[in-house]
């Protein structure tokens, strides 16, 4: 498999904003910063455990939070801008590391370069154009996570979001993220509940690398 890297990629972080300025009362759990992701390292890039995130789509988050707050729910955030150098991190991952030790938590029924094939991970993510979003719901009554029917980053087809093996109420969870998002100017994705894009984002052919880091935008 050929990797190539050198796509319209800059460091310009100037139409950017930090999430929790636009949303304050989004939970987030950024799993990128942490050693409990897919990978089972911190991903290059995250300096900062914050969710950042492009002005237009921040703006539009805001109004699917409001949404969902009359209904009783708040976000929980677990990604939004992710820089070029984490993507590379994946990649570089799923074709040269043998390192397999997250598999029984994320991926037990696929081969890393499955990972590939089935759309889990890309040379390019729409994350790094900096509209895009990873999230779930929290109930505001008991403060726990909707059960959606796979834990985030779970890479199979369980899944997807039209999956039939769930139970009611966990489809229903799903429909209810995935609707409130899609009439908040989001589009889903076919292999991930929790996946969302902005329709009309602002940068469709531009990818970015600086860090994930509130200090990053103050320069």
């Amino acid at each position: 498999m050929s990797v190539d890297f050198e796509k319209k990629v800059i460091m310009d972080s100037s139409g950017f904003v930090i999430l929790a300025d636009f949303v304050p009362l989004a939970v987030q759990e950024i799993r990128y910063h942490s050693t409990y992701n897919f990978i089972g390292d911190r991903i290059d890039g995250y300096e900062e455990p914050i969710a950042l995130i492009t002005k237009e789509a921040a703006r539009a988050l805001k109004s699917a939070a409001g949404e969902l707050m009359v209904q009783g729910y708040r976000l929980k955030v677990f990604d939004a801008y992710r820089p070029a150098t984490a993507v590379k991190h994946f990649v570089l991952w799923g074709i040269e590391d043998t390192d397999i030790r997250m598999k029984p938590y994320f991926y037990p029924d696929l081969e890393k370069h499955q990972l590939f094939s089935k759309g889990y991970i890309a040379k390019q993510s729409s994350h790094s154009r900096g509209s895009a979003v990873d999230l779930t719901l929290l109930d505001m009554t008991t403060g726990k996570e909707l059960d959606m029917g796979s834990p985030f980053d779970y890479f199979g087809e369980i899944s997807h979001p039209d999956f039939k093996g769930i139970t009611d109420e966990q489809y229903e969870n799903r429909m209810l993220l995935r609707n409130v998002m899609i009439r908040n100017g989001f589009a889903p994705l076919d292999c991930e509940w929790w996946h969302f894009m902005l329709e009309d984002e602002p940068y469709p052919d531009t990818y970015f690398s600086f860090p994930v880091s509130a200090g990053y935008l103050k320069r």
